[in-house]
């Protein structure tokens, strides 16, 4: 076994697995690199305009990358020794919801810290993660799926070996192992990371600035939005991670981002360290037209009746509209990209590439004779076992929705007490000892996300969706506990579940630690439902385990031999985005529109904030700021080719979700902005990249500065940046 140990001075090495392809042929733009990669793209990264030795770069515990961290599900960067932590407004607009209320919105007026002691905590289940170490388990992995005897055998296998390595890996309190598979199981690595457990908000600008042009300008161009906001790393006073106390320390990282003290410009070179969530660009052709013929259409139209609601009881009742902001914000977010994306691929003709792309390789292996044989194999098993799943698809896309929070909460709480039966090693991956905390922290901020009104209503719409179902895909234990088929059953239904006392935190926390006699003896009607639904709930669970056995083994020869064809023509193969480090670079640019001749500036300014200003949301920038743009206030951030302070800017980098707040640095190493978003032509690039069209917005850092000099004045913080005005 191969080992790649990346720790401090320790640089990373190529993994020996032909998954990599051939990145001499890497290109500025398209790419997301693993960090094993780096040293085999550093002529392209030289080319593009890089003034760091590549070298550098692979050390991912040194500067700047040990700077980069991950928020689960956004990425974020140390900024001062002191755990100060810069990302994305919308990254954090969890926790500034959390701490918001009608009376104190913080949503709306933004948050300032004037002192350490001010900042406020962001939730229970907020995390840092910090990455120390990467393992190359490949063969560990391989070896325990080719001993498996069956598809089931297969799935439990890895699991069972995932609990083990990640148990060793955390045999030290304090880290957060997690396995990942890249190239369709090609390739296995475990990543070792410092957990952060004691995360608080320092700083987030009004919403009329860090939200600034909301869901209208969403992944548009021209774009004017602040969307940063800090926080900041908290551990014991012995320096380990440790849960929130009002006696933790702020983190010392070993590295920090220092900020780019040259201008940007367009042309230059910049770069991306982060945690891309998923793409889908090695996806078969069956598998894109099922997803924009069916999955993004339906979730699309759900999820905008869904928000609708929300925004209509929302406007009668404020604590709704302040505890289910994040929710809709994310629900809009994605109907947005599907249609966005639904889009993109009619322009550019998505289907027909795919389809192309993968002919090519089928010909190529039919080329080969033999050789090629087993991966054509492999190809027909996939496409056979895509269309099996897509059977049961309306109802694996609605089941998890069925009861609304309280069944949803009683559910988790009567399948923990299950699990605790089990020695911890056997328990199921979620509900071990090192889940604890995150079901504990779950339950306690459900309170802040909840408004049983909102909620019954919802649950209501989702019940309404079931029983719509075609029969053959419709559950028995739902269909016993709903007894009927119609509006007046759910109905009845939805009073029986409302009538729990699971609306309580305190009510959660003592089932929490409740046997598993406690939950099947109780009459509460939210713990009834979830003991009747567990059994199904543990089938339909084994069902997609069986189905992940069948297709590890051949989609890993399917992909390899698609990095192979790619290899064979010169390409440069990377992995799809699964939520694990990677690096994207290239250059500041604009692009021209389709259908347009007008090529769009790489940068917006300040005066555009200003020209979009309606005194409306979602265009309703502060007073302060229009009156400082006005005055031509520019602190000594303006840029001189501009003549005056850019806010947005462009760039040809491969990103997608996940990578928001993601660091962009300079070909120093510095920072000059973050990742916020994609243009609208760019949404599409999860399953074809356009290098002509997809394009990443970033706040510029300029304009970040200047909002914390001017707008909502953080001295404290700029100083401790190394930023501090000029006198």
């Amino acid at each position: 076994m191969r080992k790649t140990m990346l720790a401090t001075g320790i640089t990373v090495a190529m993994v020996g697995t032909a998954l990599v392809g051939a990145p001499r042929s890497a290109n500025a733009g398209e790419g997301m690199w693993v960090p094993q990669q780096l040293p085999e793209i550093a002529g392209p990264l030289k080319k593009a305009g890089l003034r760091l030795d590549p070298k550098q770069l692979a050390d991912l515990t040194g500067d700047p990358m040990g700077a980069v961290v991950s928020l689960g599900g956004c990425t974020a960067s140390f900024v001062s020794p002191r755990g100060l932590v810069v990302t994305n407004h919308h990254c954090a607009y969890g926790a500034i919801q959390l701490n918001s209320t009608p009376d104190k919105n913080l949503i709306r007026d933004g948050f300032n810290a004037p002192a350490a002691g001010d900042e406020l905590p962001a939730g229970p289940n907020a995390r840092i993660y910090v990455l120390d170490q990467i393992t190359d388990v490949t063969a560990q992995v391989k070896s325990a799926i080719a001993a498996a005897p069956g598809p089931l055998e297969r799935t439990r296998a890895v699991e069972d070996l995932e609990k083990k390595l990640v148990g060793e890996c955390e045999a030290e309190a304090g880290y957060r192992c997690r396995l990942y598979s890249f190239m369709g199981g090609n390739a296995y690595r475990l990543f070792k990371n410092i957990e952060i457990k004691d995360v608080r908000l320092a700083y987030a600008p009004p919403g009329s600035v860090g939200n600034y042009g909301g869901e209208v300008d969403n992944w548009m161009w021209p774009r004017h939005t602040g969307d940063f906001a800090f926080y900041r790393a908290y551990v014991g006073k012995d320096g380990k991670p440790a849960a929130y106390g009002k006696d933790n320390v702020p983190f010392t990282p070993k590295r920090w981002l220092q900020v780019a003290d040259k201008p940007l410009g367009e042309g230059d070179f910049v770069m991306v360290a982060g945690y891309p969530g998923s793409t889908a660009r090695y996806a078969l052709a069956a598998d894109f037209d099922a997803t924009s013929g069916w999955t993004y259409p339906t979730v699309s139209r759900r999820y905008k009746a869904l928000a609708a609601m929300v925004h209509a009881a929302g406007a009668k009742n404020p604590d709704i509209a302040v505890k289910y902001a994040s929710t809709v914000k994310g629900w809009e977010n994605t109907l947005k990209n599907y249609d966005g994306q639904l889009e993109g691929f009619a322009r550019m003709g998505a289907a027909g590439i795919k389809r192309e792309r993968e002919q090519a390789v089928l010909d190529w292996l039919k080329s080969r004779g033999a050789d090629g044989a087993q991966a054509l194999a492999a190809h027909a098993s996939l496409l056979a076992l895509g269309e099996q799943a897509r059977k049961t698809r309306e109802r694996d896309s609605v089941i998890g929705n069925v009861g609304g929070a309280l069944g949803s909460s009683a559910l988790t709480l009567y399948r923990l007490a299950v699990e605790r039966e089990k020695p911890d090693a056997q328990r199921e991956s979620g509900f071990q000892q090192r889940d604890l905390p995150g079901i504990e922290g779950g339950m306690k901020q459900m309170d802040r996300r909840y408004v049983a009104e909102m909620d019954r209503q919802l649950q209501r719409y989702w019940l309404l969706e079931y029983i719509a179902l075609p029969a053959n895909q419709r559950i028995a234990a739902i269909d016993a506990w709903l007894g009927g088929n119609d509006a007046a059953a759910v109905d009845a239904a939805l009073d029986r579940i409302n009538a729990s006392k699971l609306g309580s935190v305190d009510e959660r926390m003592k089932w929490l630690t409740a046997d598993r006699k406690a939950f099947e003896a109780s009459t509460d009607p939210a713990i009834q439902y979830a003991v009747a639904m567990l059994p199904t709930s543990l089938k339909l669970e084994e069902d997609r385990k069986l189905r992940a056995g069948e297709t590890i083994v051949p989609r890993a020869t399917y992909l390899q031999a698609v990095a192979d064809y790619n290899t064979a023509q010169g390409r440069a193969v990377y992995p799809d985005a699964n939520s694990s480090l990677r690096i994207t670079f290239g250059n500041v640019m604009g692009y021209t529109k389709p259908g347009s001749s007008k090529a769009e500036d790489a940068f917006t300014t300040l005066e555009q904030v200003a020209a979009k200003a309606t005194g409306k949301e979602p265009f309703d920038a502060p007073q302060v700021q229009l009156d400082a743009i006005k005055a031509r206030t520019y602190a000594g951030l303006a840029d001189a080719r501009l003549k005056t302070v850019p806010v947005n800017f462009l760039s040809d980098l491969d990103i997608t979700g996940g990578n928001s707040g993601s660091p962009v640095l300079d070909a120093h190493g510095k920072l000059v902005g973050l990742a916020f978003d994609g243009n609208w032509e760019s949404v599409a690039s999860n399953w074809v990249f356009d290098p002509t069209m997809s394009r990443m917005i970033s706040v510029d850092q300029r304009y970040m500065r200047w909002v914390m000099q001017e707008v909502m004045p953080a001295p404290q913080l700029l100083q401790e940046m190394g930023v501090a005005p000029k006198q």
